[in-house]
């Protein structure tokens, strides 16, 4: 049987899409099957194969735990929205922005506080349960990554069976660790939103600031195909006589522009690369691919995307948000109807969540067929496969 990896990239709220996206996968395969025994995720998605990974036995049983989760989500499971502590970072900002350090300032590094967050993750996260799904073989290996705020280097943490060696690259590495829930928040540390976390006496943001190769480490971990979801719909070019920008730009646009960077981007990039590496080797003898001296494979990728912009299907969302936070928004130029793209990231409210839990449920089913011939192919045969 080959090893399937499964590549969950970031996106904050965006991430449900990936629920329901797994929830058709798991009714396309037969009752009972487990197909991913790599599992690799980045900020949001570090999350979902995390809770994925806990439920190896059976891949229904994991999405459901999933499901349930993210069904239950309101902001104030995520960040604490009362609005004195709300008021309280907004204050610390103002005075640190306009005291030039005269009043004590550098004290704050974050909008958000994400205690809550971390509390669920506590709960939910059973550790022992993945270890225990490694140890049987169910599980060849289990990743997320974070962003070294001392350094400027993509790390990514692994656990799994003593056959996966650490690596190196420029700007990242693959270090073994005993995953814990700093591991993870880390990874899902939004910059700026969210405060930066302690792991191993150095402070971690969001995996997607530094990972530009998301496939990467599944391949290391030894992936012989990736299934990735992606949150990221496939902007067409925009129509002819679209109106022109006003003489402003509101900094919430720009924030939005820049998070879609972060995380949105990496994935089609990597896409790009695995595929020229890919159709290079396709046109290379058999012998010369297996030669130490490349050290490349062939790397068969299948990846999952919405079919419509999970931007705008978040253009009424920013009404539902906790007053505070609304108020600290419209101070970056944020408006209901308007940067629904920032909006996107923080919209962990139930009627946008279904949206996009249905969506990927959609989607998916939609291509039921090339699903089901991609993995299931995976149980038979072998094939050369790509450099990580």
């Amino acid at each position: 049987m080959r090893q399937v990896g499964l590549v969950l990239t970031g996106g904050g709220a965006r991430a449900a899409y990936q629920v329901g996206a797994l929830r058709a996968i798991a009714e396309i395969l037969p009752r009972g099957r487990f197909p991913f025994p790599v599992i690799t995720g980045i900020s949001a998605g570090a999350i979902n194969g995390v809770v994925l990974a806990c439920a190896a036995a059976d891949l229904s049983l994991g999405v459901e735990a999933l499901r349930q989760t993210w069904s239950r989500l309101t902001p104030d499971r995520i960040f604490r929205t009362g609005a004195l502590r709300m008021a309280s970072i907004g204050s610390r900002w103002i005075r640190d922005l306009s005291g030039g350090g005269v009043l004590g300032g550098n004290s704050i590094n974050y909008l958000l506080d994400s205690a809550p967050l971390r509390a669920m993750l506590t709960e939910k996260l059973a550790f022992a349960r993945m270890r225990r799904h490694i140890k049987l073989g169910r599980l060849r290996g289990v990743a997320v990554s974070g962003t070294s705020y001392r350094t400027g280097e993509g790390i990514t943490w692994f656990e799994g069976g003593p056959e996966i060696a650490p690596w190196a690259r420029s700007n990242r590495s693959g270090l073994r660790a005993r995953l814990t829930v700093d591991h993870v928040m880390a990874s899902a540390a939004i910059p700026v939103f969210f405060p930066p976390v302690r792991v191993d006496d150095h402070f971690f943001g969001d995996g997607s600031l530094r990972l530009i190769y998301p496939m990467s480490p599944a391949i290391h971990m030894g992936a012989e195909r990736i299934l990735a979801i992606s949150v990221r719909h496939r902007t067409p070019e925009p129509p002819a006589g679209d109106p022109a920008e006003g003489d402003h730009v509101p900094l919430s646009q720009i924030a939005g522009v820049i998070l879609n960077a972060v995380f949105l981007d990496s994935l089609d990039t990597d896409l790009e690369r695995l595929d020229r590496i890919n159709r290079t080797l396709a046109h290379l003898p058999a012998d010369r691919i297996d030669s130490r001296d490349l050290a490349l494979r062939t790397i068969p990728v299948l990846v999952l995307r919405p079919t419509e912009d999970l931007g705008q299907l978040a253009a009424d969302e920013y009404v539902r948000f906790p007053a505070m936070l609304r108020y600290l928004l419209k101070g970056i130029g944020v408006e209901r109807g308007a940067s629904t793209d920032l909006v996107s990231y923080l919209a962990f409210e139930p009627v946008y969540v279904s949206r996009l839990m249905a969506l990927g449920y959609a989607d998916t089913l939609a291509r039921r067929e090339e699903i089901a011939d991609f993995l299931l192919e995976a149980r038979s045969g072998s094939e050369r496969r790509s450099s990580a």
